[in-house]
């Protein structure tokens, strides 16, 4: 198929071509594209490590003084262009974290190692970088992607394009942000890279535990191609328990029910519980690898895999430490009982074991047994509802919020001057386009969706009340303007 043009009319190519993009999708599901290429030698592994970076900058209006005509920029160049101001200085160096992966892993391949890393970065970030010249950032990326002497090693997970948390995001928008994501980065590194994005993580870690939302979370991964979702340990039970995982280090199946009796499932892959940054940037996982042993699954004698996912530039251990711990454990891992692999070459020499996805553990998000302790899947939302108020007024730690990489920050409470204005402008994109039909190759289409999906970053709620919702407010009326405007 001919590549996909990465910008249109001055805009990331967001949309238009989702026949194609489902059609690549397909076709890399129906054959392994991992494991033969790894070289690892699976019988001989004792126990594996699985390291992600997350890399995120939110696009803002502060290309100017008036918060009303500002230019929408990356946030990254303000701070580039604001370095005397607060923390802003280490913006030079967050750009060499964007870039560095492409750097160390054709010199440890060079050297004869096996390094493997999982990498996401939201579609603002990759944007944002591109608009600030900073080509070279991409360029290395697109080598380690797209270089067959180098892809083996790395894996690019899907996310949503504006880096929205999933459980107060409106689902079709959701949808559109997977979309999104998977349009931007055909566009950026070809057809080929796109076929082998199989993982999804979701920004925050932000798993939605009302059924409804998590059917339609796990529904829209499922349709868009995805195998397998990155959770967090403590956002998820065991069906049947209000435990956590017992064995957080095989993959699992996330089930989950809706209130109209629909299942949607999809492999999940755990992260455990730590301080993210300081477990990746010291590469604890691999230490905490080499202390297990194989274990039994389905009859077959499986590796066990240690995951986390950290943030890829932030803080000072990020910066400072990852480099040559990175480095140092790679060189020690290699050909050893105990490698680095990424997940999806994982579950390849799973299923090449004839293992399959009936015989993972099954999980559901938070409090799902209660709920479906005192109503059917069928039942509908508005017996649904219902149950949820009883279980509220019962037990003041029952929530519907969800769960993410920290269970004491809600993304719904508190910020209803922000959630207002996200959810009228969600209202507004899909009466004016999704209802009637609007193409989404029409130039409105892209323009309209670009404001939306920008707006919904989780910065403008993560960073608390101020400036931040500020910005949110700002870009919801931006796009409001253009809906109202360009489909009057």
């Amino acid at each position: 198929m001919k590549q996909l043009p990465e910008y249109l009319n001055d805009l990331p190519n967001l949309c238009g071509q989702e026949e194609d993009v489902q059609r690549v999708l397909d076709a890399g599901r129906k054959r392994a594209l991992f494991a033969e290429r790894g070289g690892i030698d699976f019988g001989a592994t004792r126990a594996a490590t699985a390291i992600a970076l997350h890399q995120h900058q939110p696009l803002i209006p502060a290309g100017g003084a008036d918060l009303g005509t500002a230019e929408v920029i990356s946030n990254l160049q303000y701070m580039m262009e604001n370095q005397h101001i607060g923390d802003n200085h280490n913006a030079p160096t967050f750009v060499w974290c964007y870039k560095r992966i492409g750097e160390f892993v054709p010199q440890l391949i060079g050297e004869g190692h096996a390094p493997r890393c999982m990498l996401e970065y939201s579609g603002t970030l990759l944007h944002g970088l591109r608009k600030m010249g900073e080509h070279h950032v991409i360029d290395a990326l697109k080598n380690i992607t797209c270089n067959p002497d180098y892809s083996p090693a790395v894996e690019w997970l899907g996310m949503p394009w504006g880096h929205a948390v999933a459980p107060s995001t409106p689902v079709q928008d959701y949808r559109l942000h997977v979309r999104a994501f998977q349009h931007h980065f055909a566009a950026i590194f070809g057809w080929e890279a796109l076929e082998r994005v199989r993982g999804f993580s979701p920004s925050e870690m932000a798993l939605p535990n009302h059924p409804d939302v998590a059917y339609e979370f796990v529904k829209t991964l499922v349709d868009c191609g995805y195998q397998w979702v990155l959770l967090q340990e403590h956002s998820v039970h065991r069906v049947g328990t209000e435990r956590h995982p017992e064995r957080p280090h095989i993959p699992h199946r996330l089930v989950c029910v809706n209130s109209k009796g629909e299942t949607a499932s999809i492999l999940a892959i755990i992260k455990t519980q730590g301080s993210d940054t300081k477990l990746v940037a010291q590469m604890q996982p691999w230490y905490e690898a080499q202390s297990l042993d194989r274990v039994e699954l389905a009859g077959q004698s499986i590796p066990p895999l240690v995951t986390q996912i950290a943030d890829g530039e932030n803080g000072g251990v990020m910066m400072n430490e990852f480099p040559p711990k990175f480095m140092e454990v790679v060189r020690a891992a290699s050909g050893t009982p105990t490698p680095l692999m990424n997940a999806s070459e994982y579950l390849e020499h799973l299923f090449a074991l004839g293992i399959k996805e009936r015989d993972f553990p099954e999980i559901q998000p938070l409090f799902h047994d209660r709920i479906w302790a005192r109503m059917q899947p069928g039942d509908g939302p508005e017996r649904l509802n219902k149950v949820i108020e009883e279980l509220r007024q019962e037990d003041g730690r029952f929530h519907m919020d969800g769960g993410s990489w920290t269970n004491d920050l809600s993304w719904v409470k508190g910020y209803d001057n922000v959630l207002g204005p996200m959810e009228e402008v969600s209202a507004l994109f899909n009466e004016k386009v999704l209802v009637p039909g609007v193409p989404s190759n029409d130039p409105r289409y892209l323009k309209a969706l670009y404001y939306l999906l920008t707006s919904q970053t989780s910065c403008y709620r993560y960073w608390g009340q101020g400036l931040w919702t500020d910005y949110g407010r700002e870009l919801c009326r931006r796009a409001e303007a253009i809906l109202r405007h360009d489909f009057a």
